[in-house]
């Protein structure tokens, strides 16, 4: 499971540490990469980061729906369609491609989310304003969240 918020570099080709813990999790899942896409933020555009072995279940139950549904294929579109392996490297980066760099605005810094099951990987100006709107709309989160007996 990952959790947490660190703060990271991106050097001149692109690549960006993964933070430790979540090096470790993924180690222990016997992964030496991760798939990454574009989340389905269109107000908040950022970058999804899956364990490889995460998004083989993933695919494995997408598999399973209904070829001509069109939610299913839009999803594909949208999600699959756009998501590459990235290899871990002996130093614990990965190479976020460029054309995944340039739709999340990620220039110099990135902000990794622990997210559950998943990492998110933010640009840090998009991460503030998210959490800012989120901070405003608190008390509506909370009636939201009271029903999931979490």
């Amino acid at each position: 499971m990952f959790k947490g918020r660190y703060d990271h570099a991106v050097d001149p080709k692109g690549r960006a540490s993964l933070p430790s813990r979540f090096r470790e999790n993924i180690a222990g899942l016997h992964d030496d990469r991760v798939v990454l896409t574009f989340a389905l933020d269109a107000e908040y555009p950022h970058l999804d980061v899956f364990p490889y072995t995460a998004w083989r279940e993933f695919e494995q139950k997408l598999a399973q729906k209904p070829i001509f549904d069109p939610s299913v294929t839009m999803l594909k579109r949208l999600y699959v369609a756009d998501a590459v392996e990235c290899q871990i490297d002996s130093h614990g980066r990965i190479l976020i491609p460029q054309f995944h760099r340039a739709r999340a605005e990620i220039v110099k810094e990135v902000v990794w989310l622990g997210m559950n099951r998943i990492m998110e990987i933010w640009e840090p100006r998009r991460w503030q304003a998210a959490q800012n709107e989120a901070s405003s709309r608190i008390q509506d989160v909370r009636r939201e969240l009271a029903g999931f007996d979490l």
